[in-house]
């Protein structure tokens, strides 16, 4: 007979706070106190008396600073618990050890697409990037012209035609932040192993030059990688025949692209998550980051980004650092984020959003630390620019905003060949050409809304399994989506209108 699962989660013995597993009434008893009020699933019970001032502690944390008094067996929230100053150590290193990898025989391996410079794809698709909003419309009209029943049928290994449209490329500063990151990011995605083939499309006249581009990162047009523009073209009809018939020329070499066997060091993850709860930090995450160990010890990377998310948790990070470099690119990504926010007349706390609150989340310190476990253990071995080629395995991480799709496209530039995120409130997201799967942090919205997860983290709070049976099963579970079994975002068609490069700077 199976034992039922505790009300309640006790994180770490010197939290001052459990986490309720399920909704809970008042009068509950809960450890040795009884509950004051009502207590959603999620949200946090205090144990014990925390003064006015005192620090929350959570994951053996400090979540925040009760803004009043608060009493044993009060719901701990936004309305007691606050952000405030603290300091951090950052223990450069103290914590990175040797890691256990395996020799190349004995990693799990995959069925990738082995690209002529050595880099391996997991899908393969045609892509249409566009240098300019300008050119949006016209990218979508030719992978329309394109993508039709009787081209599916004649090129069965292609994955499909993807046209990846943004919002920018002209009324911008042709030099500087804004501009880089835009830049790294058309030039990530025109080289990333899950393309087969890019054409890329601009109007002529637009600040983002395609020439521009094309000499600062030493990109070749050839049988492979295109370029045209609307103007020289002659219009938009002209433009598309055009592209349809450079597109048409490509198909059929990129057709003969063949699955065959490599390693999983050939995978490179992207570690994401949004619409986050309080299980967040206790299920998916921790799982996530028990998967990610699995693949560095098999020579793959992981990539955590999202620096908003991380914040007030940098600390844990910095201790893992390889090198006092590695630490120090980290902690001066965070201060460019506090003076970003501060010239823009924001706050870095910010977060968490609604709904994240409503799951149980109270300031940006606890989300950061439950968003910092999709990292895992392993050393941290590199910090790099937003869209910037992460070149070193392991975990890695790139600077990003939280906002989800802006943050996976610089991950994707960044060379991610697949995407998992997790999710407590149940966000749906798919990225072509990078195949992105979800995992649920509790029983109760996976069944909800069972059609768009992958995997079911919850069964950890349930109970059920422990954080590294579940971080296995992602693990098997990405060598099954990296050799081409769909995920449930794109069994629904996901992934054409989440390519959002990170705009910095005076729109003009």
């Amino acid at each position: 007979m199976t034992a039922t699962p505790p009300i309640y989660l006790r994180l770490n013995d010197a939290d001052n706070v459990v986490v309720a597993r399920t909704d809970i009434l008042p009068g509950t008893p809960v450890e040795k106190v009884k509950t004051t009020a009502a207590v959603p699933a999620g949200h946090k019970i205090a144990t014990k008396a925390i003064a006015e001032g005192e620090p929350v502690r959570k994951y053996n944390q400090i979540i925040g600073f009760a803004s009043q008094a608060i009493q044993p067996g009060d719901h701990v929230h936004v309305d007691n618990c606050a952000m405030a100053d603290f300091d951090r150590d950052y223990a450069i290193g103290e914590d990175a050890r040797e890691v256990n990898f395996l020799a190349a025989h004995e990693r799990a391996t995959f069925q990738g697409f082995k690209r002529a410079n050595g880099r391996v794809g997991t899908r393969n698709y045609l892509g249409i990037l566009t240098s300019v909003n300008c050119s949006a419309s016209a990218a979508r009209f030719i992978a329309q012209s394109v993508q039709t029943p009787e081209f599916r049928e004649r090129y069965p290994n292609i994955d499909g035609v993807v046209a990846l449209t943004h919002s920018t490329g002209c009324g911008m500063a042709g030099a500087g932040e804004g501009y880089d990151n835009l830049q790294r990011v058309l030039w990530g995605h025109a080289r990333h192993p899950n393309f087969g083939g890019v054409l890329m499309v601009g109007l002529g006249c637009e600040v983002n030059q395609i020439d521009f581009l094309l000499e600062a990162y030493g990109i070749e047009r050839g049988p492979h990688f295109q370029t045209m523009n609307i103007q020289n073209a002659g219009g938009t009809r002209k433009t598309v025949e055009w592209g349809k018939a450079m597109l048409e020329d490509m198909a059929p070499s990129v057709n003969q692209a063949t699955r065959e066997t490599v390693d999983a060091s050939h995978l490179s993850v992207a570690l994401q998550c949004g619409g986050s709860d309080g299980y967040s930090g206790i299920t998916a995450n921790p799982a996530l980051g028990a998967a990610t160990d699995i693949l560095v010890r098999h020579g793959g990377q992981g990539i955590l980004a999202e620096t908003p998310e991380i914040y007030g948790a940098e600390h844990l990070l910095t201790r893992r650092a390889v090198s006092e470099e590695v630490a120090n690119k980290l902690i001066e990504r965070i201060r460019w984020w506090e003076d970003y926010c501060e010239r823009n007349g924001g706050e870095m706390n910010n977060n968490p959003s609604p709904g994240n609150k409503a799951g149980g989340l109270t300031t940006i310190l606890e989300k950061s630390l439950g968003a910092a476990a999709k990292g895992g253990t392993t050393n941290l071995t590199g910090v790099y620019k937003y869209g910037e080629p992460a070149t070193a395995p392991g975990f890695v991480f790139m600077d990003s905003p939280g906002y989800d799709p802006a943050s996976i496209t610089g991950q994707v530039a960044s060379g991610a060949n697949l995407v998992t995120f997790t999710t407590g409130r149940g966000s749906v997201f798919g990225y072509k050409p990078v195949p992105s799967m979800k995992l649920a942090t509790n029983t109760t919205m996976y069944k909800h809304i069972e059609e768009d997860m992958d995997i079911n983290c919850g069964t950890i709070a349930d109970g059920e399994k422990t954080v590294q049976e579940v971080g296995e099963e992602i693990f098997a579970y990405w060598m099954q989506v990296a050799s081409g079994a769909k995920t449930k975002s794109e069994a629904q068609g996901f992934g054409d209108a989440e390519f959002i490069p990170w705009q910095i700077g005076a729109t003009m």
